[in-house]
């Protein structure tokens, strides 16, 4: 199982916002939008900074996806 941040980038592209301006908002560095980009483990207080910055749920930022293989 693995968790995607496809919805994060919707929910920026919708808001007419750009990476950098959710690294200034949420207070993150280029290394952490790099690791929601790849999909890769962030830790909660930053999905916290995150959905503070929007006004969302983390519901809204990202998804769990079950793997191909877990489904068997």
């Amino acid at each position: 199982m693995g968790i995607y941040y496809y919805k994060l980038f919707d929910l920026l592209n919708r808001k007419g916002l750009k990476k950098g301006d959710l690294m200034k908002m949420a207070h993150i560095s280029n290394a952490t939008v790099a690791k929601l980009s790849s999909n890769k483990v962030v830790q909660t207080d930053i999905i916290d900074r995150i959905c503070a910055a929007l006004e969302c749920q983390p519901g809204d930022i990202m998804e769990s996806i079950p793997d191909k293989d877990d489904s068997e």
